[in-house]
């Protein structure tokens, strides 16, 4: 994987932007950046640094800067590291090794690159900071489209065609300083220095394995930004399933990467281990307005949506029985409206905290459903309730349960195995009441489902095994 650079301090408040510098060296960083990059670790020796790269991952609630890699002129002997080899301005220190690539794996006793692993709880790790029920507390009253606040649309919240952007994405930067002495394969040692070190490049965990691009549909006059993640060994002779991944309010109008980095709705089906189990496309547009909000009346992105997947499926080898859908709060809305819309769109949907009129919800008895709300939403789940009511007076089979929030991984494929073995077409899963809030957090219930409902790689595995 390539490692791209980034300049530093480029997302703002007001554009949420990330600015990406395919190539540029460490000097035109410095330059950009207004920073001392990483151009070796003084002393007697010489300069023996010759980069720093910034290693970012994606986790329920956004990406973290999660390390940085050193690469040295010579092989480092691990065993002559430890935590306390090196300090990184404003960050803990958890584990240090070597490796032979900038990437989290700890397996060479020898390597160039020594990876310096960083805690995601500190502070200063946060890369995606949400002002909506999160992070910094709302102001204004931010709506939901949920009954509370964060992430959503709703009244005395963000309208159709509303363009302000409810999150910021922070440049990936470190500081680093070698504070111990550092030993080469062959023995040489390289003294401790007072240098502080800044990274110069920056490297994003599955993020970077997705494509930016903008499709005009002439259908509607309008132009969405997207990102793509084409499998690793894409053959056109084969046929794959796709995924289209739809954000909440929130990252409107942020980075085209924004739905990538401010949490793992998207990411997630296209991590290594998904991908080894069900190679498939992801697809997540980026919106650059609120599409659609309580009054249910969408904007013409919705219609654009559903042209940019029939695009998207001609242009490779997509296989027209295997699309899935999914989103959370306006996402999930829409991923309700395109089904009931366009009914031979999607075999299936994976819909996380959203709702949609259940007047109109007759159609989705139709289709194959996930549902995941939390108890707490006191919007989005009551809304489900009404649909799923609704799917079971048509005739079709529901599977319901309530989950502990809190459930470790084990616990939480248990519960999926569980409702998988009823073998119904709707699935709908609530968190228990109190459970889907860490304690001590200010996230909101709603905007907690989707920090927790991406994170279950059973009801991703359900979604990927359906089809029309």
């Amino acid at each position: 994987m390539d490692r791209r650079r980034f300049m530093a301090g480029t997302a703002t408040a007001t554009a949420g932007a990330l600015v990406v510098f395919a190539g540029a060296s460490p000097s035109s960083a410095q330059e950009a950046s207004g920073t001392t990059a990483a151009t070796g670790a003084a002393g007697s020796d010489g300069d023996h640094v010759k980069g720093l790269t910034a290693i970012t991952q994606v986790f329920g609630a956004g990406q973290k800067l999660v390390a940085v890699a050193v690469e040295y002129d010579r092989e480092i002997d691990a065993r002559t590291l430890s935590t306390s080899t090196f300090t990184v301005t404003d960050r803990t220190v958890t584990k240090v090794y070597t490796n032979r690539s900038a990437d989290l794996a700890d397996r060479a006793r020898y390597g160039r690159y020594v990876i310096v692993e960083l805690s995601p709880d500190d502070t200063a790790a946060a890369l995606w900071v949400t002002q909506q029920g999160g992070g910094t507390p709302p102001t204004g009253g931010t709506g939901t489209g949920t009954g509370d606040s964060g992430g959503g649309v709703g009244a005395g919240g963000p309208k159709v065609g509303d363009t302000t952007p409810g999150g910021t994405i922070v440049a990936a930067k470190a500081t680093l300083t070698q504070a111990g002495t550092v030993t080469t394969a062959h023995g040489t040692q390289y003294p401790a220095s007072s240098t502080a070190l800044t990274t110069d490049a920056v490297k994003n965990l599955i993020v970077d394995d997705f494509q930016q691009f903008t499709f005009a549909d002439p259908a509607t006059g309008q132009t969405l930004n997207y990102n793509l993640f084409v499998p690793k060994d894409y053959n056109p002779r084969k046929s794959y399933p796709l995924v289209l991944f739809m954000h909440d309010a929130s990252v409107v109008n942020v980075a085209t990467e924004g739905p990538l980095v401010q949490g793992l709705g998207a990411v997630c089906w296209a991590s290594p281990e998904d991908q080894a189990r069900h190679e498939a496309f992801v697809l997540a547009p980026e919106y650059g307005s609120v599409v659609i909000d309580d009054d249910y009346l969408p904007s013409t992105l919705f219609d654009a949506t559903a042209n940019l997947v029939e695009s998207v499926t001609q242009q490779y080898s997509i296989d027209r029985k295997r699309r899935y859908t999914t989103g959370q709060s306006m996402g999930a809305m829409m991923s309700l409206g395109l089904n009931i819309k366009y009914p031979d769109l999607f075999a299936a949907a994976f819909i996380v905290a959203g709702q949609w009129p259940e007047a109109q919800a007759a159609p989705l008895a139709k289709k194959d459903l996930w549902i995941l709300v939390s108890a707490d939403d006191t919007k989005a789940y009551p809304g489900e309730q009404a649909i799923t009511a609704v799917i079971q007076e048509q005739g079709t089979q529901v599977s319901t349960a309530l989950w502990d929030g809190q459930s470790t991984a084990a616990e939480f494929a248990a519960d999926v195995r569980s409702m998988k073995a009823q073998r119904t077409p709707v699935n709908f899963a609530a968190f228990e009441a109190g459970t889907v809030v860490p304690t001590g957090s200010t996230t909101s219930a709603h905007m907690a489902t989707w920090q927790v409902a991406y994170t279950i790689p059973g009801i991703r595995d359900w979604i990927m095994r359906q089809s029309m």
